[in-house]
């Protein structure tokens, strides 16, 4: 049990460095093929849903457009306090506390805090991320 809640907590710190780093092919390893992807942004209210980005659905179409965005963005993806739930013996949830910087090119600079909600599932013996649901609780834009 306890081995598995490490691995996810490796299998999310490598999302992150590889996410960084532009490395998207390995990047690609870290979701099921089937992987399910929701954006939410900045709540304005407590409670209520913020605006939803649409995002490509499955690894394969979410990646490639993530490699298209961010190309030559400058990103630092941060996660902290994860809490991990083993659901059975090949899935689990989890959620983190985030922050991120994204420095679009030409454009302003991204600074968003908020959750990553995440369904994990075990696939010939490595953890994956099958959904990840993103809030964005706040986002604040900056130009640098």
């Amino acid at each position: 049990m306890t081995d598995d809640i490490e691995q996810i907590r490796l299998l999310k710190a490598r999302y992150f460095r590889l996410l960084d780093t532009k490395q998207w092919d390995e990047w690609k390893d870290c979701f099921t093929e089937d992987l399910a992807i929701t954006v939410e942004m900045s709540r304005g209210e407590p409670g209520k849903p913020g605006e939803v980005h649409e995002q490509p659905q499955g690894r394969e179409a979410f990646v490639a457009a993530l490699r298209v965005t961010l190309a030559e963005a400058p990103t630092v993806h941060h996660g902290h306090m994860p809490e991990i739930t083993l659901t059975g013996p090949d899935t689990a949830t989890g959620i983190w506390a985030m922050a991120d910087i994204v420095a679009f090119v030409g454009g302003p600079t991204m600074y968003g805090y908020g959750h990553y909600n995440e369904h994990y599932r075990k696939e010939g013996g490595r953890w994956r991320i099958a959904r990840l649901h993103l809030t964005r609780l706040k986002v604040d834009y900056r130009d640098e």
